[in-house]
């Protein structure tokens, strides 16, 4: 049989057939207590009668001058801001106690400053007329509200469920060097933590696909008249991301045809490595210049009628004890299938 040089990959691989308002006061806000004598009846000489013009304030002999009206204190429905006109005591007596009834049941936070109890009359608070009740409310409902309303936190969210592994559904079994089935089922399986890059049971390459890596129609032919089948590859990530593997699988017709294709199979350009496990193995490596390049090395061998090639990139000068691991592992898995 006549050898055929066939370029592979760009490389001249040869085959020797292929390759996210201030707080109230109590001085702003409530009126001072009044005092108990005046609040025991109203003084009536302090009303005006209807008819008569006001002559100014008018008092009893003896009795007491009440206290003027504190400011702020709201004047009663329909009484005019005129000098000399005064709210009737009783009148006073229950604004005082409603705006301080008011502002201590509006805020705890709000103090007022009173020494002991006054215990007025229940129907003086009782006459109080309505607007004065609901202004001082309104005046103090500016205070802080008295207690915080509680939140409750939102409840943790349920933790996501585990995304099953798919199963695959690929078979083969071994025999006398002979692989049937799923050629994909022969490609090393990849290790604990890697990650593949395309479909997790690799692909099947089409002639053209293989033509390609090998260099063009003609390779696929020479390799046709070797008895070659198909093939299979699958590329991963270890699972220290530090390389990534690429597996290759060529089926022939017989394991001779596998064995001649495999010792043949070269990388021009690249110095030769030993291969450690693997008897019929031999390998090649590209060092990088530098050692932030990527440097790689590539494996070649056969297994019963199957050629495998191991390819493994890493950043800097590859240790060729990855490869020879890796092409001792494939072997193994191609001899037993399991």
């Amino acid at each position: 049989m006549t050898a055929a040089e066939v370029p592979v990959s760009g490389r001249a691989r040869n085959l020797l057939l292929l390759s996210w308002g201030n707080p109230l006061s109590a001085h702003d806000h409530v009126p001072p207590a009044a005092d108990p004598a005046q609040a025991s009846a109203p003084d009536r000489s302090a009303v005006p009668v209807p008819g008569t013009p006001p002559e100014g304030p008018a008092h009893a002999p003896g009795a007491p001058v009440p206290a003027a009206p504190p400011a702020g204190t709201p004047d009663a429905p329909g009484t005019p801001d005129a000098p000399g006109r005064k709210l009737p005591r009783a009148v006073g007596v229950a604004l005082a106690t409603v705006g301080l009834l008011a502002v201590t049941t509006v805020s705890a936070t709000v103090t007022v400053a009173v020494g002991k109890p006054d215990h007025r009359p229940a129907v003086a608070a009782a006459t109080a007329p309505a607007t004065a009740t609901t202004s001082a409310a309104g005046t103090a409902s500016t205070a802080p509200t008295a207690a915080a309303t509680p939140t409750t936190a939102p409840p943790a969210a349920p933790a996501p469920a585990p995304v099953p592994t798919p199963t695959s559904t690929l078979k083969g079994t071994v025999s006398n060097g002979r692989h049937d089935g799923d050629l994909q089922y022969f490609l090393l399986p990849i290790p604990e933590g890697g990650e593949s890059y395309g479909p997790a049971d690799g692909m099947l390459l089409t002639d053209k696909d293989m033509g390609d890596q090998m260099g063009g129609a003609e390779a696929i032919k020479a390799l046709k008249s070797f008895g070659y089948k198909d093939s299979a590859t699958r590329t991963y990530r270890t699972a220290d991301g530090k390389a990534e593997v690429t597996v290759t699988l060529l089926r022939f017709s017989t394991p001779a045809r596998a064995a001649e294709v495999a010792r043949n199979y070269t990388l021009d350009g690249l110095d030769p490595i030993e291969i450690t496990g693997d008897p019929a193995a031999h390998g090649y490596v590209d060092k990088p210049k530098q050692q932030a390049y990527t440097g790689s090395m590539s494996g070649i061998s056969s297994q019963g009628d199957v050629q495998y090639i191991i390819d493994v990139e890493v950043k800097g000068t590859p240790d060729k004890a990855l490869l020879s691991e890796l092409m001792k592992r494939q072997r193994d898995w191609l001899t037993s299938g399991r």
